[in-house]
């Protein structure tokens, strides 16, 4: 892999800022822009993935500490 491709590769950070960004629908236009700019869009796909298995885990576990 070629140096400018590797720095072309959104970091494990700026995925996270734009999956959640993008769940809460307050994503810059910035951000929007370099996100679109990626060749692959499976980084976004696997990181709203884990994301959206993270939050309903969260609300599963909220639900059920305030049933008990």
């Amino acid at each position: 892999m070629s140096e400018s491709q590797n720095k072309n590769k959104p970091s494990l950070g700026q995925v996270a800022k734009s999956v959640v960004g993008a769940a809460f629908g307050v994503q810059s236009s910035r951000t929007q822009d370099r996100d679109f700019q990626q060749k692959s869009p499976w980084v976004f796909i696997v990181g709203g993935l884990v994301f959206a298995a993270v939050f309903v885990v969260t609300l599963i576990v909220i639900v059920n500490t305030v049933i008990k």
